[in-house]
């Protein structure tokens, strides 16, 4: 049987090409993963038009975790992080709710994700990077600090005309101009931008968890689908 182990449902931005081979990369003997597109228009990981493109995928959301649930998951990730920026802690928490009630599976986010990941390393200080432009960065970090975390610094990724075209180099780059001495941590935020290849070189020349929204999402999703499969070569993260 295909899942043996557990299968893991990923709901993803239509235009978003990364997602798919991040969470195949990751996926442990025994677990099969799965996506369904969500719905929305206009042109795909630009800056332009993206609280747009954010609503108009949660309103599409319904139905495409009514398909993937026909898949019997132990989970379904909602694999967007500025998502959880756009509509707020309360609707955040009553999609959730909603979602699980509709489809009888539990249902998780790539934010609430993250904020599993910081509560199992004992994080509260933290670095905060994104490839955003500047409203949705300060959106998020305003949500960070909205569910009790000290940001202490936050960096972006400046010049980006595409955020699906950006570069596991130019994650590392941003993610070290966010950290500080004073973070426990170095959180990168959004699916989009690739993150894998380079997460434990940072933590290693950082001497600190890296922690991306990529890692967050499929630690969790393994966590709560009841597979433990500590991983090497992707960060701290997967070895608790």
């Amino acid at each position: 049987m295909t899942g043996w182990r557990a299968r893991i449902g990923f709901l993803v931005p239509p235009g978003n090409p990364t997602v798919e081979p991040e969470m195949t990369e990751l996926t442990p003997p025994g677990v099969s993963v799965h996506f369904t597109r969500l719905s929305a228009s206009g042109p795909a990981g630009t800056h332009a038009g993206q609280e747009e493109r954010n609503r108009s995928q949660v309103a599409s959301l319904d139905e495409a975790a009514r398909l993937l649930a026909m898949l019997s998951p132990q989970v379904i990730v909602m694999a967007h992080t500025a998502t959880s920026y756009t509509i707020g802690r309360e609707a955040e928490a009553d999609l959730v709710r909603r979602q699980e009630a509709a489809t009888g599976t539990r249902f998780i986010t790539a934010f609430g994700s993250v904020l599993e990941a910081f509560a199992c390393l004992g994080i509260k200080r933290v670095a905060y990077a994104t490839p955003y432009d500047a409203k949705v960065t300060e959106q998020g970090r305003a949500h960070l600090a909205l569910h009790g975390l000290d940001v202490v610094n936050v960096a972006r990724l400046e010049g980006v005309r595409n955020i699906y075209e950006e570069t596991t180099a130019r994650a590392y780059t941003v993610g070290r101009q966010a950290d500080r001495p004073e973070a426990q941590a170095v959180f990168l935020s959004g699916t989009g931008m690739p993150t894998l290849g380079m997460l434990q070189t940072l933590e290693d020349d950082l001497g600190k968890p890296v922690i991306s929204a990529a890692s967050a999402m499929m630690w969790n999703a393994l966590r709560v689908a009841g597979v433990r499969a500590p991983r090497q070569g992707y960060g701290r993260l997967f070895h608790v």
